[in-house]
């Protein structure tokens, strides 16, 4: 079954509704509002890269009010066990029985704080439930349930203390970014209101967990034209071959921008995926996973002028506007 016209519009029209309500909280940066919330409906998680105040928390508190669903924080800190992530089998003495104490990765939405502070070994402890939604504990799968979004926030000023995230890990957020300052008009409305410590526990839950999964399966019979899903792997396969990388986008990557397209397009009122869909996100979702060769790095290649290289490299198809 593929969206229809009409399921496009329905879509577009409660995709803003959340929109709306977050940016309530988080004023001024709705495009990056919009990036998470189609991870969350593409099942994909989020890495926020970005300096101390910048409102890194307040998306995460102002997304968990407006879904209608459990939500977690976690503290990474260098002392940060994996089971403090996971949860642990406790034996009960009074039934006899291993009892599985869920830890605070069950949720439907989890803020992992300054990810890059915790042990490699703890920071692998998210690998699986990132992945495959559930954990799997003395032989035992949990299932995390939908939604489930993760949230990780990252530093990148104060390096003392931390552990720099594996390419594997790195590899399964869907997108990385950054929320950035708002500008003068923006902070200026922020002050106005600054003895509210906590705008988010005003906001009123718009979309119950259940409608979330509905529209997640909804978001996913986007249509995608052949000439743009060639498209898209020829960009994947560009990265590979250019002389500044060692290590291009995977299959992993070249999936997640698939699943996020359909999010992306059917937000904007769209049953069919266009090729700009695909040029609009290609650097939050494939920065991230490119790993640069040691002499161009020092030469001043980043990941984002390999990925500005690449599409203009590649001509975008012509795709039809409709299934």
């Amino acid at each position: 079954m593929t969206m229809t016209a009409e399921q496009a519009a329905w879509f577009q029209g409660t995709f803003q509704r959340l929109v709306d309500n977050v940016d309530k909280a988080l004023q001024g940066k709705r495009e990056i509002v919009s990036l998470v919330l189609s991870s969350m409906l593409a099942e994909g998680h989020v890495l926020l890269e970005d300096a101390p105040g910048t409102g890194k928390t307040s998306l995460a508190k102002a997304l968990a009010a407006t879904v209608q669903g459990t939500n977690s924080r976690i503290q990474f800190t260098p002392d940060l066990l994996p089971s403090d992530v996971t949860g642990v089998t406790i034996y009960d003495q009074q039934s006899h029985t291993f009892e599985f104490h869920r830890g605070p990765v069950f949720a439907s939405i989890v803020l992992a704080d300054e990810i890059n502070r915790a042990s490699p070994k703890t920071q692998s402890a998210l690998l699986e439930v990132m992945e495959e939604s559930r954990v799997t504990i003395d032989g035992v799968a949990h299932e995390a349930g939908r939604p489930f979004l993760v949230i990780a926030t990252q530093n990148p000023i104060e390096q003392a203390g931390t552990y720099k995230l594996p390419e594997a890990q790195l590899d399964r957020f869907l997108i990385k970014t950054s929320l950035g300052y708002p500008d003068l008009a923006v902070t200026e409305k922020i002050l106005a209101g600054a003895s509210d410590r906590n705008p988010s526990a005003h906001l009123s839950p718009i979309i119950t967990t259940s409608a979330v999964a509905d529209m997640a399966d909804l978001a996913a019979t986007t249509h995608v034209e052949p000439a743009v899903l060639s498209y898209a792997a020829q960009l994947v396969e560009a990265t590979r071959n250019d002389p500044a990388i060692r290590l291009g986008v995977s299959v992993r990557g070249a999936i997640a921008m698939v699943r996020i397209a359909k999010v992306w397009a059917a937000s904007q009122g769209r049953h069919y995926v266009l090729p700009d869909d695909i040029k609009a996100l290609a650097r939050p979702v494939w920065m991230h996973r490119l790993l640069l060769d040691p002499e161009a790095e020092f030469a001043g290649t980043t990941p984002e002028t390999v990925i500005a290289r690449v599409l203009d490299s590649i001509a975008a198809p012509q795709a039809r506007s409709a299934a």
